[in-house]
């Protein structure tokens, strides 16, 4: 089951990744939050370096830990 958060709105998300190639050929990975789950893309839990924020608009995101 792909990791959940409910914001102050009371909507529920699932946490996604996308994994990328760079042109230097450095693999990145974006995660991003999504109303429903996307079995190929879901992610099952909380990644390391990575806290949970709330945007102004409800919407959460991950934020790396400085």
């Amino acid at each position: 089951m792909a990791f959940s958060t409910t914001n102050s709105k009371g909507t529920t998300y699932y946490l996604h990744a996308n994994k990328r190639t760079s042109k230097s050929g450095k693999e990145i990975t974006m995660y991003f939050f999504a109303r429903d789950v996307r079995p190929e893309k879901e992610v099952n839990e909380m990644p390391e370096g990575y806290e949970l924020i709330e945007m102004k608009t409800g919407l959460p995101a991950l934020k790396k830990k400085a």
